[in-house]
């Protein structure tokens, strides 16, 4: 069964603003003195481009949480690809550096960093996908 209104249903697009009820909540923008708060995997995907010197582009991030009696933390499993020579340089300097290298992530400590695949495509356009595998543990 239908309703008949004889009400205007585009009266509100003809009213003033003044007149119109906003009942949701208001935007909320971020001041000067709010940020968005930055994740662990924000963390890791910035350490990981920084390697690269910002070259690299993330197609993939997972992240798992573990625990043993001993320990707890997360296990990051990021895909990275690389396009065109000079960004394909900086994907080849992030396997050399990616298990020596030394990461500053407040809060947790790098057990293993470790490249689990690696899918280099030669050609007109080189194309280079890593992927790496991050096993990080919480401090304290």
């Amino acid at each position: 069964m239908l309703t008949e209104s004889f009400r205007d249903p585009y009266a509100h697009l003809n009213a003033g603003f003044d007149q119109i009820e906003v009942k949701s909540a208001p935007l909320l923008g971020l001041t000067r003195f709010q940020r968005p708060r930055r994740t662990l995997a924000d963390r890791v995907r910035a350490a990981l481009l920084l390697i690269t010197g910002g070259d690299g582009t993330v197609l993939s991030h997972e992240e798992k949480c573990w625990a043993s009696i001993t320990f707890s933390g997360t296990r990051h499993e990021v895909v990275m690809e690389f396009c065109g020579p000079e960004a394909v340089a900086a994907g080849e300097e992030l396997i050399e550096q990616l298990p020596d290298h030394e990461f500053t992530l407040p809060g947790q400590l790098v057990a293993d960093a470790t490249i689990a695949k690696v899918d280099h495509r030669f050609g007109a356009m080189e194309r280079l996908e890593v992927t790496a595998v991050l096993l990080l543990l919480e401090e304290g």
